[in-house]
């Protein structure tokens, strides 16, 4: 039986943590480094609160060996080195940096420190800001300093905070706020000791148009605790506590400057499971690299060109009218466009080219519907056909205001799909990678084209799982055992 992971609380004197939580140990970083309880395979979250992490240190020491032990440390050593580089504010994203200017508009000074401790900050007026921040330098205790320049707030340096840095001030509040970290995500339910692994499953509650739907949700939920794993459903404000479980599954729509993407490379760094890995959304939410690798792989689609500033006139001679466009990370519809005409054409590759040095134009041929293909590990697990929305040459129709039509659909067994169309679908998946895709493609008699390959694609309740019913949502989480013994073995 795979053991119930422990929190260890590591300081360099016991005298320092002088509060007891509920499942945590305190230990010493000499005892952590050195006591056969701590060497022998566990599962243990390492929350490392030595005073000093500087190089080959003991506070060094006890992030670098919690790795090799496969435990989940805070903060692990990525994370202390990231933050000794000088560049580390140059990954504070768009979306964070406006939360800083929006936090720190009212200060009169051009020079601030913010302390946060596990996610936490004393001045109410900035707990958004410091839950944000800890999501991106997932450390214990963090100390962010901010410059006034050119009329913006920006970050001057983030460092990871030793335990003996804290100002004596802030002692009270610290512990609290730790309590609180340790304690908030055991609260909702007592772990189950006969769960083997903990699965993650990422999720946005306010996301529109979600890749599953609440019914899918607790359908994956129920096949993961029948194969003996722990679910915990997470959103994008957990991004620190990743390195706590054995697997992420990625149930909101990935995009590349997004937070899905740190949260998978994150997890993928950390030894994690997880679908969608980062590679497979960095290849699949491009299709100017799929076009390119379909090529290589000579995988039929549909006429291609990869149209830049210089080539934009070959379009109408080589593809014709109607064609489509494309913007190379468009999704569910969005961002593809039919033109009729040369005027249109130039109106809309020069507002396309705006956004990106490279879009993707391709031969229109109207169908009745679109075939998207589900494979997983190489494996094709669902098949739809997904009709045209009425009057219109997309599954899906948006107006204006943004509402949407969308088509019919049809869910087949796998097995009543032509031979031609799985082959071709598999093979498609596989220039992505051996994850969790939906393949879409176009028939037509016998010929058939790929128009793309999705990773994150849609598994909902009364529409993908039609056919396989229960048993879909169990050969997902299947695939995740599977990796995970695969690893336990080989380990």
């Amino acid at each position: 039986m795979h053991p119930v992971m422990m929190g260890v609380v590591v300081v360099d004197r016991l005298t320092d943590w002088p509060i007891k939580v509920p499942g945590v140990e305190v230990v010493t970083g000499w005892t952590y480094l050195n006591d056969e309880a701590f060497v022998k395979p566990r599962r243990a979250r390492v929350y490392n609160l030595c005073r000093s992490f500087s190089y080959q240190s003991i506070g060094y020491y006890v992030s670098l060996l919690a790795s090799a032990r496969g435990h989940a440390a805070l903060p692990d050593v990525t994370t202390i080195q990231d933050l000794k580089l000088a560049d580390s504010p140059r990954i504070i994203n768009d979306e964070v940096d406006d939360l800083i200017n929006q936090s720190l508009a009212r200060l009169g000074s051009e020079h601030y420190s913010l302390n946060i401790y596990f996610s936490r900050c004393m001045a109410k007026r900035h707990e958004r800001l410091a839950r944000a921040l800890f999501n991106l330098f997932p450390a214990p205790l963090l100390q962010v300093d901010f410059l006034w320049r050119d009329n913006r707030w920006r970050v001057d340096g983030v460092a990871a905070l030793a335990l003996g840095e804290v100002p004596e001030g802030h002692h009270e509040f610290l512990l609290e706020a730790a309590s609180d970290y340790f304690l908030r995500k055991r609260a909702p339910r007592i772990k189950r000791e006969s769960a083997r692994y903990d699965i993650a499953i990422l999720v946005n509650p306010n996301e529109a148009e979600p890749p599953s739907n609440a019914q899918a949700l607790k359908r994956f939920e129920k096949a993961a605790v029948d194969l003996g794993f722990d679910v915990e459903f997470l959103d994008k404000g957990d991004y620190g506590h990743v390195a706590e479980f054995d697997a992420l599954f990625i149930r909101e729509t990935t995009a590349v400057n997004h937070h899905t993407y740190r949260f998978a490379r994150r997890a993928a760094r950390e030894g994690l499971v997880v679908l969608d890995d980062p590679l497979s959304i960095l290849r699949a939410a491009n299709k100017v690299f799929l076009a390119q690798v379909m090529t290589r792989q000579r995988i039929p689609q549909p006429e291609t060109l990869i149209v830049h500033r210089g080539n934009v006139s070959q379009i109408a001679r080589d593809l014709g009218f109607p064609c489509v466009l494309k913007q190379p990370d468009s999704q569910f519809s969005k961002g593809v466009i039919k033109v009729e005409s040369e005027a249109e054409l130039k109106r809309q590759t020069r507002a396309m080219l705006e956004r990106s040095d490279l879009i993707i134009a391709q031969r229109f041929t109207p169908t009745e519907y679109d075939w998207r293909i589900g494979v997983l590990d190489g494996v094709a697990i669902y098949a739809c056909r997904y009709f045209m929305a009425k009057d219109h040459w997309q599954i899906i129709r948006r107006d204006a205001a943004g509402e949407k039509d969308e088509g019919a659909h049809e869910t087949l067994a796998v097995e009543d799909v032509p031979a031609n169309v799985l082959s071709i679908a598999i093979q498609a998946a596989k220039t992505v990678g051996q994850g969790l895709y939906g393949v879409d493609l176009k028939q037509f008699g016998n010929a058939v084209t790929v128009i793309e390959v999705n990773d994150n694609p849609n598994i909902d309740f009364g529409i993908e799982d039609l056919v396989l019913k229960d048993a879909l949502y169990q050969r997902v989480m299947g695939y995740f055992i599977k990796r995970l013994e695969a690893r336990t073995r080989s380990g």
